[in-house]
């Protein structure tokens, strides 16, 4: 075993103790000694036998000099960095929540994040609602300068501008009756306009053609600026509303998540301009309230607007 020297700190030898008493001692292995030892020492750090004169490094000039040392600081070290390693925290990718008064860390395992769809923001469970951070008042995160148009005034506009393509569509038909006594919106200007339409509607093929409505349908546009994408359909009368407005969107490319979880701010309602109503998913398309050479509109957020009307 070590021994510990008068300063109590080990020594870098170790007292050998011999078993064998048919060959008590071993001879020193220090070059130019030899000497036969029956108390001898093992030296720690190069292995070698030595007499009590040549016990130590500094005395045999050992070639591992200060290896014993190495390895006890070594195992020390390691024992005490796992003694002292901090425990990890449960927490991963932390944020606070965007409310202004609080301070909340949300995305842990404790309290996860919600993200309001309006303003793009995290919250914690408490303030996830719009009302409870005052979504109305905050821009978008990643909304463009100068346009902070809330979904209700971007609604209200695009109903100015359906109101306008329906009196820009009247004016329209009566170009296509040559003669100047007919009137825009008579039975006869609206023949000529569905003929016309007819022509270059797109629809459906396997829809027979005593079942086509031919409609003017206008996409919805992404901001106020950008315009909307129209054109000229035919659907099958026997079609629910909603089947007309999944295969309307189909066809202008309007993204179309009402098949989707989230809230009506993201939804697609139909207009129809000449009646001034919004039709509901269930009802069919060809109930008599709707007629070829009519207009129908693809908004999205309408709900939001009628649930709060």
């Amino acid at each position: 075993m070590s021994k510990n020297n008068h300063t109590g700190q080990p020594e870098s030898f170790t007292q050998m103790a011999d078993t064998d008493l048919e060959s008590i001692g071993r001879h020193c292995q220090l070059e130019y000694c030899g000497q036969l030892d029956f108390l001898p020492f093992r030296c720690e750090s190069c292995r070698s036998t030595f007499c009590l004169e040549h016990r130590s490094e500094t005395a045999h000039k050992c070639s591992h000099a200060g290896e014993w040392a190495r390895r006890r600081n070594g195992n020390n070290t390691t024992q005490q960095e796992n003694r002292t390693a901090p425990e990890k925290p449960n927490i991963y990718n932390t944020d606070q929540c965007a409310h202004v008064a609080c301070k909340t860390l949300i995305n842990t395992l404790k309290d996860p994040a919600v993200r309001c769809p309006n303003c793009n923001r995290q919250y914690c469970l408490k303030h996830r609602l719009r009302e409870e951070h005052d979504c109305a008042k905050l821009t978008p995160l990643g909304a463009r300068q100068g346009n902070n148009a809330s979904p209700q005034d971007t609604i209200k506009s695009m109903f100015a501008k359906v109101r306008g393509w329906g009196k820009e569509k009247q004016t329209a038909t009566a170009n296509l009756i040559p003669k100047p006594k007919v009137k825009p919106n008579s039975p006869a200007a609206r023949i000529a306009s569905v003929n016309a339409m007819k022509r270059s509607a797109k629809g459906e093929a396997n829809v027979p053609a005593d079942r086509r409505i031919y409609l003017h349908t206008v996409g919805t546009a992404d901001t106020q600026a950008t315009e909307p994408p129209a054109g000229d359909f035919y659907f099958d009368s026997k079609w629910k509303v909603g089947r007309v407005l999944d295969d309307a969107a189909r066809r202008l490319a309007v993204v179309n998540k009402n098949n989707q979880v989230g809230g009506e701010e993201a939804r697609l309602r139909i207009f129809h301009v000449e009646s001034g109503d919004f039709l509901e998913f269930s009802e069919t398309i060809g109930d008599g309230k709707i007629k070829s050479g009519d207009t129908i509109v693809l908004l999205r957020g309408a709900g939001v607007v009628l649930a709060n009307s």
